[in-house]
């Protein structure tokens, strides 16, 4: 912002000056205002207990905001606001078409109601009036009196329609309701007729169809028990039929224990057979055999007992199966019965189900009879009433002061808009600069080395001292590329001697016997920053030979003050006049080559054997040499020095050299294989505030170090 503060205040200015004049160019717009009231619980003659045919209050969805926008909308719609139109004949109103004050000459103009009903509802605004039902309805205009007159109509003619509404549907129920009537009085009458023949004919009892359905349940489940209970008795016989058929006829003492248990003479039979049976294994055991008497008395009275038991037992089979016999006749006819019960209760399920829709029928026509007999009559009270739940609570006035356009508020906003635009303005200006203003640039954004910085020449900050700063350099404008030896105190020579040790001190073992200075583009101080690196290592007592090898603009000989007639084409030419060619300037330690005259292939011959001998033998002579060459970029010329140089310096003018240009020099340099030493920030502004800590202050004193000492010996 500071950098740029002029461009922030112009873009201000310019847009406070534009929202200022389009403003008072506006048309005095005025707003009338009313207030409506949505009334929750409108008056009810005839009680709580009488409903409405439309609900105007009581309904829950009172409470929901839907309710409200759809009553908004309605006020703006096309009906509401089209019956205003008409009313009014603002279609026709020429100045209210183009919201123009009474009076104001315009050509007339007619068009639709449709369209004219737009442009009002356009410039009506509506917003409920919070914790509350009421609702405020404004309408803008730019003539006031007819902003009063027209929301006034659109008041009367919302509550009108509203009210109309209710009615029309009132009325509307109540004769449907009395239609209606006839027709279910018609269908109660043959529903009745229906269910009474129907009893005539499937000869229905009085008796209700459920209590009948009742007794056959009774009967059935009375024979359903009898039949199980006879199943049972039958399964028991079976169970006795099959034990007796399993007794030996052989051995008959194996009698079941439920027979013995209930028949006193089979229980007498088996005893004696028993007895015959122990006493003739006795007369077996004692030697007698079949043939004794005894033994043939006891055989006797076996067989006889067993054949009494085996009689015994047939009875008992005879007694056992006729009961089975009998039980099975006997479950087959309650089970007859009880089909025959269940036909009965099927057959009545089939009466009961016509029955109950014959019936139900009659009750529901009954029922809705009933529910519009007194619907109707109550709808005749009704449509009587005129109930309306909307209510005009303040109409509108003729409003006195116009609410737009507001000078002063469009003011504040368009400056600050316009601070906001000038503060961007600002940034944008900045963000766009691609140039290289500081040592981060090099270093961070593009990876390169920084070697030092060096202020512009002609103040020490290379611009017209402000008030109060230090006086310009001595004699720096006539020559700024000799300010290192003219002002040896200065903050520009300072610099030049920093900058010559972060070039030696990095690589003391191996150290750059030539060292190429070159830029990326044309006018960026190369030749100046070349003559301040020789210039510095001149007075550190190295011998040092600047060659200039700009063969296409060159500036070296201007500097010294000599001419070109002499130098490095003239050496390559005649190598032994390389003595004569160079020159011994004031500054001591300090030699000069120049280019000589200016030869038509300059990048050839640089290239050639030739002065590869010549720069050979400059390293032999001198403990520097420092070229100055064209920029890298738009000729090859520097590429073909570099790969004959121990180490090439690159120069960056700080505020005009962009990325895109280091990053093509330095392409252009890695493309040939050669040793980039590091960057110097050139032509720098030390009162700029990118710089900050960078500030060289303490170069600028008035005096430089000589003053400075001498403060320091008087204190």
């Amino acid at each position: 912002m500071r950098k740029n503060w002029a461009l922030a205040v112009a873009v201000t200015i310019a847009v406070v000056a534009g929202v200022t004049f389009f403003t008072l160019g506006q048309t005095k717009i005025y707003q009338a205002e009313a207030t409506i009231l949505f009334d929750p619980q409108p008056p009810r003659p005839l009680g709580k207990d009488v409903p409405t045919v439309v609900d105007v209050g009581q309904s829950t969805f009172w409470n929901n905001k839907e309710y409200y926008r759809t009553q908004f909308w309605i006020i703006q719609s096309q009906q509401t606001c089209g019956r205003v139109v008409r009313d009014l004949g603002l279609n026709k109103d020429a100045t209210f078409l183009a919201n123009k004050p009474v009076g104001t000459k315009l050509p007339p103009k007619t068009v639709s109601v449709e369209a004219a009903a737009d442009i009002l509802a356009a410039r009506i605004v509506i917003e409920p009036i919070r914790e509350s039902r009421l609702a405020e309805v404004r309408y803008r205009d730019a003539d006031p009196q007819r902003a009063q007159r027209v929301l006034s109509r659109l008041a009367d003619v919302y509550v009108e329609d509203n009210l109309d509404q209710v009615l029309e549907s009132a009325n509307m129920a109540a004769d449907w309701l009395k239609g209606q009537l006839v027709n279910l009085k018609v269908d109660l009458e043959s529903s009745e007729l229906a269910l009474h023949e129907y009893k005539i004919n499937k000869n229905v009892l009085s008796v209700s169809i459920d209590d009948q359905s009742n007794m056959l349940r009774g009967e059935m489940s009375r024979l359903n028990d009898a039949v199980t209970e006879l199943r049972t008795r039958r399964e028991h016989a079976a169970a006795r039929r099959a034990e007796l058929q399993k007794i030996d006829a052989q051995n008959p003492a194996e009698l079941p224990a439920q027979e013995l248990i209930s028949n006193a003479a089979l229980q007498n039979l088996r005893s004696v057979y028993v007895e015959a049976l122990r006493t003739q294994v006795s007369l077996a055991a004692s030697g007698k055999g079949p043939e004794h008497p005894e033994a043939k008395a006891v055989q006797a009275r076996l067989n006889e007992s067993r054949d009494a038991i085996l009689l015994e037992v047939k009875n008992i089979q005879r007694a056992v199966e006729s009961d089975w016999e009998g039980m099975n006749h006997e479950i087959a006819g309650l089970s007859g019965l009880y089909e025959d019960a269940k036909k009965r209760a099927l057959e009545l399920n089939l009466l009961e189900i016509e029955y109950k829709r014959l019936e139900r029928n009659k009750d529901t026509n009954e029922h809705l009879f009933s529910i519009v007999t007194e619907r109707s009559k109550e709808s005749d009270l009704t449509r009587m009433l005129r109930i309306n739940n909307l209510r005009i609570v303040d109409r509108p006035r003729v409003p006195g002061a116009p609410v737009t356009p507001v000078v002063p508020l469009n003011m504040a906003i368009g400056g600050l808009v316009g601070a906001v635009l000038g503060l961007l303005a600002a940034v944008g200006r900045e963000q766009l600069d691609r140039s290289i203003k500081v040592r981060e640039d090099l270093e961070e954004d593009l990876g390169l080395a920084f070697l030092g910085m060096l202020p512009a020449v002609g103040t020490a900050s290379g611009k017209k001292p402000a008030k109060g700063s230090s006086p310009p350099v001595p004699g720096a404008i006539e020559h700024p590329e000799l300010i290192v030896h003219n002002e040896p105190n200065s903050g520009p020579a300072e610099a030049a001697r920093a900058l010559r040790s972060n070039i030696l001190y990095p690589s003391p073992d191996k150290p750059y016997r030539t060292l190429l200075v070159t830029s990326a583009g044309p006018s960026e101080g190369k030749t100046t920053v070349a003559c301040c690196i020789a210039v510095a290592m001149a007075s550190a007592g190295q011998r040092v030979v600047l060659l200039d090898c700009d063969m296409r603009r060159p500036r070296v000989h201007r500097v010294f003050g000599r001419k070109n007639d002499i130098g490095v084409t003239t050496a390559l030419l005649e190598p032994e006049m390389l003595d004569s060619a160079i020159f011994q300037t004031e500054v001591p330690n300090l030699s000069m080559l120049s280019t000589g005259p200016l030869p038509p292939n300059p990048s050839e011959l640089l290239h050639s054997a030739a002065f590869a001998r010549v720069l050979a033998g400059l390293r032999e002579r001198f403990d520097r040499v420092i070229i100055d060459s064209p920029p890298i970029v738009p000729v090859t010329d520097a590429a073909v020095l570099a790969t004959q140089v121990d180490g090439t310096v690159l120069v960056v003018r700080a505020f005009e050299t962009t990325r895109e240009s280091v990053n093509r020099a330095r392409r252009a340099l890695s493309d040939v294989g050669v040793q980039l030493v590091g960057c110097v920030l050139n032509s720098v502004e030390v009162d700029r505030p990118e710089y900050g800590y960078y500030r060289y202050q303490y170069y600028r004193r008035e005096g430089g170090y000589a003053a400075e000492q001498a403060a320091d010996g008087a204190s």
